[in-house]
């Protein structure tokens, strides 16, 4: 996986590829689908939700630009395979998911691996949380309306959002990071596709 899936098509970040060869992903995926876990794309996890393709989930985590000293957010928990990821390349996750089972789910996941700096929270994250702000980094794991001024907002001077924003039928890969004036910069990174972000700051159920 990580040298044909993810080298092999542009991941060049050595601590996410190392973080995605050492997280075994089929701990992360229902049991009749674990012959599956390694397979170039999405694979459902139960309550209309997916575990993402493996390059998407590099994707995100290299253009999160983690340092390894970050406190970061992630919005989508699913599976906890991205959290458990972003455990290798931060200092400490906070990862909020809408769907109490998943988040059940993925905590027994997530010990079951032995995965620490991960604080699972059940509820509602598109807008954030707002509760333990700033953060150097959000990531959001499911396909957002628009860029949410308020995701921006939890950032702190110089922290990184990265998020699918819809645009033209689909979503686009964003990244933005709040300078150290409070100006934005923001950039496309890529095509994507997403399950819809569900809640107050995001689509209705």
């Amino acid at each position: 996986m990580v040298e044909q899936q993810l080298r092999g098509r542009g991941i060049t970040d050595e601590r996410v590829l190392t973080a995605m060869g050492a997280v075994p992903r089929e701990a992360f995926v229902p049991e009749e689908s674990r012959h599956l876990a390694y397979a170039d794309g999405a694979l459902p996890i139960g309550f209309d939700q997916t575990i993402s393709q493996p390059l998407m989930v590099a994707e995100i985590c290299q253009s999160l630009l983690l340092t390894g000293d970050e406190k970061v957010l992630e919005i989508g928990t699913g599976s906890g395979y991205s959290a458990a990821v972003l455990s290798h390349l931060c200092k400490e996750v906070i990862s909020i998911e809408r769907i109490p089972e998943l988040t059940n789910r993925a905590e027994a996941a997530l010990r079951e691996c032995g995965v620490e700096r991960v604080t699972c929270i059940s509820g509602d994250g598109s807008g954030g949380w707002p509760a333990l702000a700033p953060y150097g980094a959000i990531a959001v794991h499911a396909g957002a309306p628009n860029l949410s001024e308020r995701l921006v907002s939890q950032l702190e001077q110089g922290g990184r959002l990265v998020v699918p924003v819809s645009a033209d039928g689909g979503e686009v890969l964003t990244r933005v990071t709040l300078g150290d004036t409070g100006q934005r910069n923001v950039e496309e990174i890529g095509p994507c596709r997403f399950v819809p972000l569900i809640g107050e700051a995001g689509y209705e159920g």
